[in-house]
């Protein structure tokens, strides 16, 4: 006698035995409950109507094979969903000719070049194990800004989810919370969105760049801006979709409708001349052939499925994923739990094919031939004026259904995205063998050569596997200003050694190479007081390693996993969110220092010791450096392999005279950290 739902247990039961027996009439019973369900007033779609048409043989519309091409699977993590579960969507997915979303979180491994591989590989801006491996194994890559579930919200998975299987993908310590903020945090411009694009299309140039955004007012214009951006599709993600983790304030009341985000996306796009660029994608709560075609002709081309397909595999609407107590198996990773998973992938298929079937029929009664035709054909819908109730008195739509410049603007593939002829193509691997044997090249840098480096590392990796090369074996020795991204998701083996300086987001996804910058030999200042790189310094890294002969600016090593990083003194936020990895900084450091820092150990040296002034002191110990431990070892050797690769005075100064220079040094080590270590009998 509450409110009303769409799912319901009747329809939910209808679906099952569906999806299940591969019954097309069920099915067709339960599309009817969801759409009548719809027009009593749960979802703005149910408000319209097609209008009446001249129809056409259905056999004259394309067939459920080639709309299959048009589904996608969505955002869905392993470990917030369990390893079967997200193995069945994968294979289902694959096998139908759709795509599946692997979600925020990393990919195993094993998976890639097999059929469970995830075709969309989300990056969400670039952390949780964004390797150059795993975006060299996408067919399309997916920046995740914004989700309708959570709009402006990050999210989190609980440290309970997080068994030794998950955090190895993520690249992070079993039972430690992984913390996902607002990508707001790492994207500050449409700037910096277009640069993340460049960067992922020099990934994998052959991958499609996809920007994930969420119905809000104004969202036709930051489509826009993704466009421009060069992006390849642009997704727009309706409020009532999402995760069973969100929380009431997000459930409830934030977000709107796809239909409204698509029909504003779709508008401006055309009145922009710039809907041709791209494709848009939407998704959030589609359940039937109706709501696809719907999507179509607001300018929707393609369409995500999430919550239905995870009720096709058992999925019982508890709404406790988060809690790690998914009595289905699909959403924990209990083991126990696990065991109860009953999905198939082929329940996913028979859905998704009922779906499709569904579409042909809206399509010939509608008079189109494809989706294709009707995408943008807003002209079509109208107010369903038998729907009587009080709060739709007042509603206009015209806006809404009324095309921007004429019916039917989409994409067009001839536009085409626009050629790569960057620093790598024109230098790099045009000069480099390749061959597994040690090669060295020497060349000068301007600040217009951005994202050096991660082009090359694509190539290694599909040449020589995730492990790349030994440590050194590509050594490139670069002169000069170097541009945004310098190697950015740089692979094991390659060695940049820059003698200059560099711009934001130098080892942006670090994915095991090393990168030197030093100041020019012929330079009067001295290092540690002059700033050698930009802002955002190895954002998101994995492994491998940078050292910096000098300061570095804002946000050092955020969403660090893995990697060692070495500076003479760095801004504001350094090792925010930091989940892995080593950092050492010789001199100076910014305010907010190991904000949301939960894995990984920091040594900052505290020269006037009011280091606890510069640092956040929630979830992180401060320690002295104790004479003859192990932390001392450590530190000593990060300094003297900084000396080496940068010829520091300052690391030297320290190595002469240790005694003095270890008393100040201070050690940060997160809580959260220091109990997962406790729990594993290692601390």
């Amino acid at each position: 006698d509450g409110a009303a739902h769409l799912w319901t247990p009747q329809s939910l039961a209808a679906f099952r035995q569906a999806v299940q027996r591969g019954d097309y009439a069920k099915f067709q019973e339960y599309s009817r409950m969801i759409d009548d369900q719809s027009r009593h007033l749960c979802t703005l779609r149910g408000l319209f109507r097609f209008k009446e048409a001249e129809s056409i043989p259905i056999e004259e519309v394309e067939s459920v094979e080639s709309i299959l091409k048009h589904f996608v699977s969505g955002a869905m993590s392993l470990g917030s969903l369990s390893p079967e579960a997200h193995n069945a969507i994968a294979l289902a997915m694959n096998r139908c000719g759709a795509m599946s979303n692997c979600g925020e979180g990393g990919e195993n491994f094993e998976r890639f070049g097999t059929e469970y591989n995830s075709a969309i590989k989300q990056v969400a801006s670039g952390r949780f194990g964004v390797t150059i491996d795993y975006l060299g194994n996408a067919r399309d890559i997916q920046i995740k800004m914004a989700q309708g579930a959570k709009p402006g919200e990050g999210g989190q998975l609980p440290g309970h989810k997080v068994n030794d299987f998950v955090a190895r993908i993520r690249h992070a310590m079993p039972g430690v919370t992984l913390i996902s903020p607002p990508p707001h945090h790492d994207i500050y411009s449409i700037e910096d969105l277009a640069q993340l694009i460049y960067d992922l299309r020099n990934a994998n140039p052959e991958a499609r760049i996809s920007v994930k955004l969420v119905s809000e007012p104004g969202v036709g214009t930051v489509a826009a801006g993704v466009a421009k951006a060069k992006a390849d599709v642009v997704l727009i993600s309706g409020h009532d979709g999402g995760t069973g983790a969100s929380p009431l304030t997000s459930i409830k009341y934030a977000g709107l409708p796809w239909e409204l985000g698509i029909a504003e996306a779709q508008q401006t796009l055309v009145l922009n001349g710039l809907r041709e660029n791209i494709k848009i994608q939407v998704d959030g709560q589609l359940k039937t052939g109706r709501d696809v075609v719907i999507g179509a002709l607001l300018g929707a081309e393609e369409f995500g499925f999430a919550t239905t397909i995870l009720v096709c595999l058992g999925c019982v609407m508890m709404r406790q994923c988060h809690s790690n107590t998914c009595p289905m198996g699909v959403a924990t990773q209990d083991p126990e739990l696990r065991k109860h998973f009953a999905g198939k992938p082929e329940y996913i298929i028979n859905f998704l094919r009922f779906i499709a079937s569904e579409v042909r029929e809206h399509l010939a009664r509608l008079g189109f031939h494809s989706l294709e035709e009707a995408c943008g054909r807003s002209d079509m819908l109208e107010t369903d004026e038998a729907i009587e109730f009080f709060k739709t008195r007042r509603l206009d739509f015209s806006a809404l259904l009324r095309p921007a410049q004429g019916a039917g603007v989409r994409f067009n593939p001839a536009r085409g995205r626009t050629e790569l002829e960057n620093f790598d193509r024109r230098e790099l691997l045009n000069r480099l063998k390749l061959d597994g044997h040690p090669e060295t090249l020497s060349l000068k840098i301007a600040n217009a050569d951005r994202t050096v480096g991660t082009e090359l590392s694509g190539v290694i990796v599909k040449r020589f596997g995730a492990a790349g090369l030994p440590e050194d074996t590509v050594r490139i020795r670069l002169e000069g200003v170097a541009g945004q991204s310098l190697g950015a998701f740089l692979a094991p083996g390659v060695t940049l050694e820059l003698t200059g300086e560099a711009n934001d987001y130098v080892g942006k996804g670090l994915s095991g190479g090393k990168i030197v910058i030093r100041k020019p030999p012929e330079a009067d200042y001295p290092a540690e007081a002059n700033v050698i790189a930009g802002n955002v310094i190895g954002y998101g890294g994995t492994s491998g390693s940078i050292y910096l002969n000098g300061i570095a600016g804002e946000r050092f090593a955020i969403r660090n996993s893995g990697m060692t990083l070495v500076a003479e003194g760095i801004g504001d936020h350094g090792c925010e969110y930091m989940t892995g990895g080593r950092v050492v900084v010789l001199g100076h450091v910014g305010v907010n220092f190991a904000a949301g820092m939960t894995g990984g150990l920091a040594y900052v040296y505290d020269e006037k010791g009011h280091f606890d002034l510069s640092c956040n002191p929630d979830g992180v110990d401060l320690e002295s450096i104790a004479p003859g431990s192990e932390a001392e070892e450590e530190l000593k050797t990060l300094i003297e392999a900084h000396r080496r690769e940068t010829g520091s005075v300052k690391a030297a100064a320290m190595l002469a005279d240790w005694e003095q220079y270890r008393a100040k040094f201070v050690r940060i080590f997160p809580v959260e950290y220091r109990n997962a270590l406790k729990a594993k009998g290692a601390c």
